[in-house]
């Protein structure tokens, strides 16, 4: 990723060569200048030709190292790149700057300074040794953040000086490249929360393209198509040779639903509820998607991930890395919401999906539970993972609060139909995934099978 090269730096469009060049003076620099014309003009009062031409050349000197200075700053070209772009919170991504000297002149000494935000660490900088012409230097740096987020890495600025240190001046680029850091990913255990352990399990709806002899809808024959396949009727009657379809299994869905309402959760920074939840909805997502299912991001707003199907993305196969990545990008800025229901993702919902539906609830009052109860009846399984806000905001010693109420609302959902399964502050995704697959095995014995079916 470039992140500049030799175009103008921005205090260069606003101001003259001469006074940029002026102002880069160092101490040094404005010392030898003074000392020149305080030299030249005592020469000119007692008459010394010598003084003069010392003052001479003691003013001149950073006036010309300033100018040179001036003119071949912007031979030199700059890039910055990733590795890699995009990083889980906690996680560190390395920055590799590298700095090239495209001008025919040897530069002097270089300081490489990139802006970084302060979530990311202290701001690097480099000193960099004289650089030949056609010389390049790399240097790297590493960030770090506990803060999901997208954050802008750049403008890189060069400060160069001349071989008498008279002169120092600020190259700016204009580019910057972006870090994305994504929620933390838990590893989930395979479980049967949905009814078969594959995307493509027998307990599926099949789509069937041999209803019947009679109602068969064939295609042509292809080569290296098995001749047992081949329809005789059909042959004979289009006067070519047809082969019937094979049945095509259809994808397992999975609806993930992550309630952002801003008054259902309590607190903030990376230990959060809302923190919590977002991350349990992209581990839930990861996971899905590599055991084949179909996989839709929803939020309590009703929008999914852009760029999505009618179905969500489709895991196993090869766009399954790049639809993580986008459901992961998205949820790197996700916030809170504006908004104080669940009617519009239930409005959703409404229309028909069929497939396991696995929710993250903030806190729920008897409305909310109410249309959060009624999701169930359009999906196939249904699993809510509900945050009591009032016990993520108390401190984790001294003595509980009351929970009658979170209670009642749990006991709605599970009246409903719903495998619910209360987050305590600092619970473990994997511990309460597993906890979820219990509690759906107990609720499919107690009705007969029919639990999440």
């Amino acid at each position: 990723m470039d992140t500049g090269g030799t175009d103008r730096s921005e205090d260069d469009r606003g101001q003259g060569g001469i006074r940029t060049a002026l102002t880069g003076l160092t101490t040094r620099g404005r010392s030898f200048l003074a000392a020149g014309i305080a030299a030249a003009v005592c020469a000119y009062v007692l008459g010394q030709s010598d003084l003069l031409r010392v003052g001479l050349l003691l003013g001149v000197l950073p006036l010309v190292c300033a100018t040179v200075l001036h003119r071949t700053r912007y031979r030199v070209a700059g890039s910055r790149r990733l590795s890699p772009g995009r990083v889980p919170a906690g996680s560190e991504a390395r920055v590799h700057l590298r700095v090239e000297n495209v001008s025919r002149l040897p530069t002097g000494l270089l300081m490489l300074q990139d802006r970084v935000p302060y979530v990311l660490g202290p701001r690097p900088r480099f000193v960099l040794d004289r650089v030949e012409p056609g010389g390049r230097r790399e240097v790297s740096y590493r960030v770090r953040s506990d803060l999901r987020g997208r954050y802008p890495l750049g403008p890189l600025q060069l400060r160069l000086t001349d071989p008498f240190g008279l002169c120092e001046l600020t190259r700016s680029f204009s580019t910057y490249d972006t870090l994305t850091v994504t929620p933390r990913v838990e590893a989930l255990p395979e479980v049967r929360l949905s009814g078969e352990a594959e995307g493509y399990g027998e307990g599926r709806q099949r789509s069937l393209a041999l209803a019947g002899d009679d109602d068969v809808i064939p295609r042509g024959y292809r080569y290296g198509d098995d001749l047992r396949r081949v329809h005789w009727r059909s042959t004979a009657r289009y006067g070519e040779l047809m082969v019937r379809r094979e049945e095509q299994p259809q994808r397992a869905r999975c609806t993930v639903l992550l309630d952002t309402r801003g008054g259902a959760f309590e607190g903030a920074g990376p230990d959060s509820a809302f923190e919590w939840a977002v991350s349990g909805a992209a581990s839930v997502l990861v996971h899905m998607l590599e055991r084949g299912f179909s996989v839709r991001l929803l939020t309590d707003t009703g929008n999914s991930v852009p760029g999505e199907g009618a179905d969500g993305f489709a895991g196993a196969s090869q766009g399954t890395a790049d639809a993580a990545g986008l459901m992961m990008d998205t949820l790197a800025v996700i916030d809170h919401s504006d908004g104080t229901g669940l009617s519009q993702a239930y409005d959703v919902l409404r229309g028909g999906n069929e497939g396991l539906l696995v929710a993250f609830f903030g806190d729920l009052d008897e409305e909310q539970a109410t249309v959060a109860a009624k999701m169930r009846q359009r999906s196939g399984g249904a699993v809510a993972f509900v945050l009591d806000a009032e016990s993520w905001a108390r401190e984790p010693v001294g003595a509980p609060g009351p929970l009658d109420r979170n209670q009642e609302r749990l006991r709605m959902l599970r009246e409903a139909g719903w495998t619910v399964v209360n987050v305590s502050r600092g619970a473990s995704l994997e511990e309460l995934w597993r906890l979820a697959d219990h509690e759906r095995t107990a609720l499919t014995t107690a009705t007969g099978g029919e639990g999440t079916r």
